[in-house]
């Protein structure tokens, strides 16, 4: 592979142009002085000027238990670098809680953050000329934030997952946040006292890490090792740990190794990629967000990845873990028999995973899986190819007269294939979450939530605080949802978001009235609004846009510059 030359060096701070592409630009040289100087105030000793710097971007923060702890992981990954002969430096980007905001109008800067972590770690590897960096994320937005970054700037980089949360407990039985939404529908159906409800939210989350089931952040940290961008298993570690640890300190040590063989992101991040991660997504029955940030991801990197790619490979790829939020067991389950790599082994094995696509230990995919350990006998977690949770993938685009421009449906068949209902509308979360909550959403009932799209949020809010108490009142295979919005990973239930063009932009779902049948049906992947197309047409040449809810601010700015779900909700401008 051919590698890249720096700049002429000064021979006071010379060392391998090759491994200093970037940092010689900022330190060498006697015009420089004035950053030497700088830096020396921060820590840099003479020597630290002849090595490549390496920048560890920390995602810490007290806003979330998904990241409390990763200060701590920050300072492993340093001495990692440190050790491997180049010179750390550790920086912040912000995290939010999509668990506490969900519900709230705070929710709305959820997705808004992915843009503001990526943006952030741009602006500070490229400020200050970092030869490499190490990224380390806890929560949802955190991952794709990263890798987003990571594949703009395109310097040699390395992602490290926080963790999963172990689960909870609770009078005997395992526990986590999703369970704690879906208690405020067994709560309102009198089903849970209030000691009870009290009791659950102190025990649900034990401690550090991400929520423990096949959620968002799960599904998006085994993505990105499926991708190559993280070593193998650090998608499948708990949060606290001596495995995580040594993840960390390894991944310091691969990224010195990456820029001395000058193995960039974009080496890595290939069609072939995105299509093992997809295929690990459909494996693992993960979250529906994985088909908006992988499409984002994707589109920094400037791969043409679109819905239809997920259509293709889901038809051929089966749900083999039996993981929440539709199935039995949580990420700590799936950790203690061997993680993520047992399963791309399999995949690799069955011809569903690419073997040639390079990773972040300067191996191939092939050579990663090559002698690695086959799960235990006797163990349920992950099922074999001859008795799969489903038989192809539980990520269903869907298309029709509702969702021209696409849609998707989290499938994972134990909700039925199918499902005809009238509609009830409700133009915001929070209306349908009162109307569910009140009683008023029965059985037979498609509950529309509109007007919670990219643009109209704006922002895209996560539908888990509706979901959960269709869940909690009983009414999980009697009501279906549909929304221009999106969902938590801890959605399940017929349930179909990212519906485009969203309300706001005038798609069909702006127009639907109270009591419109609607058709569901993953077989045929449609997703119908069923009254006569010569009314729809009328309906449609109705409508008004609705002025937009924010005029100044970051949730103004994103309004204005974000493309639609079915092309990730990017702000970056597409040629």
């Amino acid at each position: 592979m051919k590698k890249k030359t720096a700049s002429k060096s000064s021979s006071s701070t010379k060392s391998s142009s090759l491994e200093r592409v970037w940092s010689a630009q900022v330190v060498d040289g006697a015009e420089r002085a004035a950053s030497r100087a700088m830096l020396h105030a921060v820590g840099f000793t003479r020597d630290d000027f002849r090595k490549s710097q390496v920048g560890v971007c920390s995602t810490w923060s007290q806003v979330t238990p998904c990241n409390i702890h990763i200060d701590q992981l920050a300072v492993q990954v340093a001495m990692g670098i440190n050790e491997a002969g180049g010179k750390a430096v550790v920086f912040n980007t912000i995290t939010i809680s999509d668990g506490i905001s969900m519900g709230t109008e705070g929710m709305k800067y959820s997705l808004v953050s992915r843009e503001v972590i990526a943006d952030s770690i741009e602006t500070v590897v490229g400020c200050e000329g970092f030869d490499g960096f190490v990224a380390i994320g806890g929560c949802d937005k955190n991952m794709p934030g990263c890798l987003i970054a990571m594949a703009r700037l395109n310097r040699p980089a390395v992602f490290v997952y926080g963790g999963t949360i172990l689960p909870g407990d609770f009078e005997g039985r395992p526990v986590d946040i999703v369970s704690c939404f879906e208690a405020v529908g067994q709560h309102a159906a009198g089903k849970l006292t209030d000691d009870k409800l009290a009791a659950l939210e102190t025990v649900a989350i034990p401690g550090a890490g991400a929520c423990g089931g096949m959620y968002t952040a799960n599904t998006m940290a085994s993505a990105i090792e499926a991708l190559g961008m993280s070593l193998p298993n650090s998608s499948a570690q708990t949060a606290i740990g001596d495995d995580k640890k040594t993840d960390c300190e390894q991944a310091g040590a691969a990224v010195l190794n990456l820029i001395r063989l000058g193995i960039r992101p974009r080496d890595i991040l290939t069609k072939k990629a995105f299509e093992n991660a997809i295929t690990l997504v459909m494996a693992l029955g993960g979250s529906t967000n994985a088909v908006l940030h992988l499409l984002a991801m994707a589109n920094a990197a400037g791969v043409k990845l679109t819905l239809d790619d997920f259509t293709r490979i889901g038809r051929k790829t089966p749900v083999l873990a039996d993981l929440k939020p539709s199935g039995k067991y949580v990420m700590a389950e799936l950790v203690k028999i061997g993680g993520t790599v047992p399963l791309m082994k399999m995949l690799l094995a069955k011809g569903l995973f690419h073997g040639d696509c390079l990773t972040v230990t300067g191996k191939t995919m092939a050579e990663n899986l090559k002698g690695a350990p086959s799960y235990p006998a006797g163990q349920d977690v992950v099922r074999g190819f001859d008795n799969p949770i489903k038989k192809n993938g539980h990520l269903v685009i869907l298309r029709g007269n509702l969702a021209p421009g696409g849609a998707v449906a989290k499938i994972s068949g134990k909700e039925g294939l199918r499902f005809e209902g009238k509609a009830i509308c409700f133009d915001s979360e929070e209306k349908a979450l009162q109307a569910i909550l009140a009683g008023k959403v029965k059985k037979g009932h498609v509950v529309v939530i509109r007007t919670e799209g990219p643009k109209g949020g704006p922002g895209m809010r996560e539908m888990l605080s509706p979901t959960s108490a269709i869940m909690g009142r009983g009414l999980g295979k009697d009501v279906a949802l549909i929304t221009d919005g999106r969902f938590s990973g801890g959605s399940h239930g017929f349930v179909i978001g990212h519906i485009t063009p969203e309300a706001f932009e005038g798609g069909p779902i702006a127009v639907i009235h109270n009591g419109d049948p609607i058709a569901i049906d993953a077989e045929s992947r449609t997703l119908t609004l069923e009254i006569p197309a010569k009314e729809l047409k009328a309906r449609l040449k109705a409508w008004k846009q609705p002025k937009p809810r924010y005029t100044r601010g970051v949730l103004a700015k994103y309004a204005a510059t974000v493309r639609s779900a079915s092309e990730g909700a990017v702000t970056d401008l597409l040629s």
